[in-house]
């Protein structure tokens, strides 16, 4: 009678050593498994921003919905679609102003011996992610995306430290952010995600 006990104590003292080891390592197995999953998605965010950018020095017009179209096929495993989904792609071509060009203008307010933006194309979420560079004023930009007085605006001044341009020359820059629904749970904020950032 009292072996049996014994065997039927044991018993549940292997249960509950169980049960205190599930629970973490279950914890671990989904965590690994999600940051598994994120890496994979970051090659993938890498190949969208590099295959955007390529085409943008190469001057595709992104303004026209049909090369848009382009893009939104290129996010679309990641959950990107038009104007809404997962992912954006932020399109932003930059120039250089010195100061010399200003005084020879005569433009009050003039953004002297800065970096500014010239033309901003956002596809795909634009409430997802803004860019880090800079967000011009959206009354300012046209169908093209082009910039109006960028010479002046304020908004058009651009965060841009990757490169130092001179007069008259150009750098696009490409901007990619998609989210990651997996790893939104406890800890982790709802706006996690993988960025990427192309200069040509």
């Amino acid at each position: 009678m009292r072996k049996q006990n014994r065997k039927s104590t044991q018993s549940g003292h292997a249960i509950m050593e169980f049960a205190l080891m599930a629970m973490p390592l279950i914890t671990f197995l989904l965590g690994v498994t999600s940051i598994g999953f994120n890496l994979g998605r970051a090659v993938q965010v890498a190949q969208v921003c590099r295959d955007a950018s390529s085409m943008y020095v190469r001057g595709v017009d992104f303004s026209h919905p049909g090369n848009q179209a382009i893009l939104i096929r290129l996010g679309e495993k990641l959950g990107m679609a038009n104007g809404s989904g997962r992912g954006v792609v932020i399109l932003s071509k930059v120039t250089y102003i010195s100061q010399s060009t200003c005084n020879t203008l005569g433009l009050p307010n003039c953004n002297g011996n800065k970096h500014v933006i010239t033309q901003r194309i956002v596809v795909g979420n634009p409430n997802l992610r803004s860019s880090l560079i800079g967000t011009p004023n959206p009354l300012l930009i046209d169908s093209k995306g082009l910039v109006r007085d960028y010479m002046t605006e304020p908004t058009a001044v651009a965060n841009f430290s990757d490169i130092q341009l001179y007069e008259n020359e150009f750098a696009y820059v490409v901007e990619t952010f998609f989210s990651a629904p997996d790893l939104a749970f406890a800890g982790f904020s709802n706006g996690i995600g993988n960025y990427m950032r192309a200069v040509f």
